[in-house]
């Protein structure tokens, strides 16, 4: 059989790849073509376009990237009649993907959406449309199955794909040396893997750095940004490296971290590294979002738990102060570093273990040969 398979940012290239190998698995003469990244193709899926056109942030930057958006519509539309797959499978970036369920549904072609769009987060009623487009909807939190529950559309809790990628993971031995860290414990800063939030919440974060003299501050950098990113806004500040495409081993050997609202936030927790989450976005897209968003956290980790685990500054929040104040609280002997700790115990019950990836590819063969 053939899977056609689109995601639009780097945690979903993730997710994917992890798929097509599960897929093949259960399915050995699988064909796949993908929109994604680096670690769909990996896996053997004929790459169509990379993400790294597609990962817009925020409804001013939609707007005023339309254009783009909607020649990629029309190509994967074209490329998607074109191929004919036996299923289109969408992971996640819910405002292209829901486009594209309903344009697969209309022509016959089978809908499965792995990792449901965040619609619990914000207008609800998309629920409706995702019943109506998607033939299976396979989730990976619990509580979106009482979500769902709720519009009469039963769904599959496959677990949480991170569990694989995190029980996968080796720490690299070498790595401080390798990177030539030196001895002082190590601050991360994960400002995102788009243009937008690296340029919005890396400045930010770099504020706090004199305040914490006797740590290292290090960059997680991602490769699908250009250098030249990183290196403008980091001219003031030579002395702070950027490692890429190593956030990981990053987290595995520093003791705090600031991070970037999103799946990096619940990455960090699993990990077991104390964070504070910061979020900000361009001034009209949080006027439009602040009056959209239907759930008291923006942060995974606070979701799952109910509860505010890890501190979120969010916009104007966002402060050189209220940075020092949250960051000096999660280090070793600070007031919340074993709270939060204590807290991440709780989220990796919630979480489970690994071993989505595999039902998630395993079900959808299952039901695709019904």
């Amino acid at each position: 059989m053939t899977y056609y398979l689109i995601a639009g940012e780097r945690s979903g290239d993730l997710h994917g790849g992890n798929l097509i190998k599960a897929i093949h698995h259960h399915d050995p003469h699988a064909r796949f073509r993908a929109w994604g990244g680096e670690q769909m193709e990996e896996a053997g899926a004929t790459l169509v376009r990379h993400y790294r056109s597609m990962a817009f942030m925020g409804f001013l930057e939609v707007v005023q990237n339309l254009g783009t958006i909607r020649k990629n519509l029309r190509d994967c539309q074209r490329d998607l009649l074109e191929t004919r797959p036996n299923v289109l499978i969408l992971i996640d970036y819910a405002g292209f993907n829901l486009r594209m369920a309903g344009f697969a549904k209309k022509h016959g072609i089978p809908v499965f959406y792995y990792i449901s769009p965040k619609v619990w987060a914000w207008n609800q009623k998309r629920a409706l449309k995702i019943k109506a487009v998607v033939d299976r909807l396979f989730v990976i939190f619990p509580f979106e199955v009482a979500f769902y529950q709720q519009y009469a559309y039963p769904v599959d809790y496959v677990g949480n794909p991170l569990m694989d990628a995190i029980a996968a993971f080796r720490p690299d031995p070498v790595f401080r040396k390798k990177n030539q860290l030196g001895d002082k414990p190590i601050i991360a800063l994960l400002p995102g893997s788009r243009h937008q939030e690296v340029s919005l919440l890396l400045p930010a974060m770099l504020e706090t750095v004199r305040h914490f003299p006797n740590h290292q501050f290090v960059v997680s950098g991602v490769s699908n940004l250009p250098k030249s990113l990183y290196e403008t806004l980091l001219k003031n500040a030579p002395d702070i490296p950027v490692i890429t495409d190593a956030a990981y081993d990053l987290l595995a050997v520093a003791e705090a971290a600031l991070v970037t609202s999103g799946t990096a936030t619940l990455e960090t927790a699993l990990l077991n590294v104390p964070e504070v989450v910061c979020y900000k976005m361009s001034w009209v897209t949080f006027q439009v979002a602040s009056r959209l968003i239907a759930v008291p956290f923006i942060s995974l980790v606070n979701l799952i738990l109910g509860r505010e685990a890890v501190k979120e500054l969010k916009q104007y929040e966002l402060t050189t102060e209220r940075l020092v104040d949250e960051l000096s609280k999660i280090l070793p002997g600070g007031s919340d570093h074993e709270r939060q700790r204590a807290d991440y115990a709780e989220l990796r019950e919630k979480v489970g273990g690994p071993g989505a990836s595999d039902r998630a590819g395993e079900l959808m063969v299952k039901y695709l040969r019904d």
